[in-house]
């Protein structure tokens, strides 16, 4: 299907300061977003769209003069797609901290007239839904048909759930989690020492030096790449083949790139820290590791969804090792728990965490039934979708 064609990014500014949990507050920021579609007279039609670790606020489209710059949800967010710009009105934000456009260590602290650097505030999860709620005032939307979102941004959306249960209808959360487990805070925190540890960072005020901490974002890149695969995906794309075909088959004995899954990973090591800031990815692992709503319920999770009102979607992916399936289920059972509207659908696919962004048939197709299901709601239509294990209390 056809992508929804050219878009505009808009931006926002907020004067009153936003109360972060770290007990700072935040003060003149500003929100860059995206819409696609348009807006009902009711305003009833609006899905929020929740971006992951290294995403942003261009979900769908591309840019003027920018043929490649697709948005990274473009196969999900369009005319006639699973989340069906025909039909609902839908909304990206860049989220606080980040560094496409939104306000963040990058931009200049007002008070010092210098950038923020790493004296930018610590933020959560839930200090982005609060900014993205500040958002919705402003467009004038009292309540989200659907608050959607894939990995970090599945966190979002059942943090929308919890805090302004009353402000949407439904939430969708894809290969997600309620709390990352012991072995997904290490990765991030490996990830970060590599960043801290490079020469270059200067205590996070690099911008100042002219420099950027290049090395420790490619190790960063490569360690969070390494758990976005999964195994079978990454033997089947590279397994031990050699880079240098003119080595017919011999070792190097050094330590360049000898194997073409060492090629692969440096690359995207490369070309992640050309575009992405060392604060921001500080910022956000962080806020990762921080997400646990069951926290201040003593780890009760179904406690601490007690409050929800909307139906939930969820889906996982059999070969997500990093948000693996298993978590779904955790929040389906809580829900389930609490009474809960809850569609699963655990999808057999062999990419790993990075399946959600994929074109796999089944997952579009589920998607794209439950939110026909959301729009056949307003028209009093009860419509479940087709294939996926439903689990109502």
């Amino acid at each position: 299907m056809p992508s929804i064609g050219i878009v505009s990014p808009q931006t926002m500014h907020f004067a009153p300061p936003l109360q972060l949990q770290s007990g700072a507050s935040l003060r003149d920021y500003m929100l860059m977003y995206e819409t696609y579609g348009t807006l009902n007279a009711a305003k009833s039609n609006a899905v929020l769209v929740c971006h992951a670790l290294n995403a942003s606020h261009h979900v769908a489209g591309v840019y003027a003069g920018q043929p490649k710059n697709v948005g990274w949800w473009d196969n999900m967010v369009g005319p006639g797609k699973s989340l069906d710009t025909d039909k609902f009105f839908v909304i990206g934000v860049n989220n606080l901290g980040s560094c496409f456009g939104s306000t963040g260590p990058m931009h200049l602290n007002p008070a010092t007239g210098k950038p923020f650097g790493a004296s930018f505030p610590v933020v959560t999860v839930e200090d982005w839904v609060a900014a993205q709620g500040r958002l919705a005032d402003a467009l004038g939307i009292a309540q989200f048909a659907a608050v959607m979102g894939g990995s970090l941004g599945g966190m979002q959306a059942l943090a929308w759930s919890i805090m302004y249960p009353e402000r949407l209808r439904h939430c969708v959360i894809i290969a997600s989690t309620a709390k990352l487990t012991a072995q997904n805070i290490a990765f991030n925190d490996v990830a970060r020492q590599a960043i801290l540890s490079d020469p270059d960072y200067h205590g996070g005020d690099f911008y100042e030096h002219g420099v950027v901490p290049k090395n420790g974002l490619r190790v960063a890149r490569m360690v969070g790449h390494i758990t976005y695969l999964s195994d079978d995906d990454m033997a089947e794309k590279f397994g031990r083949r050699l880079r240098d075909v003119a080595h017919t088959g011999a070792y190097q004995f050094g330590y360049g790139v000898d194997f073409e899954i060492e090629s692969y990973l440096r690359y995207q090591g490369d070309k992640f820290s050309e575009y992405f800031d060392a604060n921001t990815y500080l910022l956000i692992t962080k806020a990762l590791d921080y997400f646990d709503p069951a926290r201040a319920c003593g780890g009760d999770l179904a406690a601490a969804l007690a409050k929800t009102q909307a139906r939930f979607f969820l889906a996982s992916f059999s070969t997500d090792w990093r948000f693996s399936p298993e978590r779904s289920r955790e929040m389906v059972q809580a829900l389930v728990s609490n009474r809960r509207p809850v569609t699963y659908a655990e999808i057999d696919a062999p990419h790993g965490h990075d399946a959600f962004l994929l074109d796999d048939p089944r997952y579009m197709k589920l998607v794209r039934a439950y939110f026909e299901q959301v729009w056949n709601e307003d028209a009093g239509v009860a419509a479940a979708p087709a294939g996926a294990d439903q689990e109502y209390a």
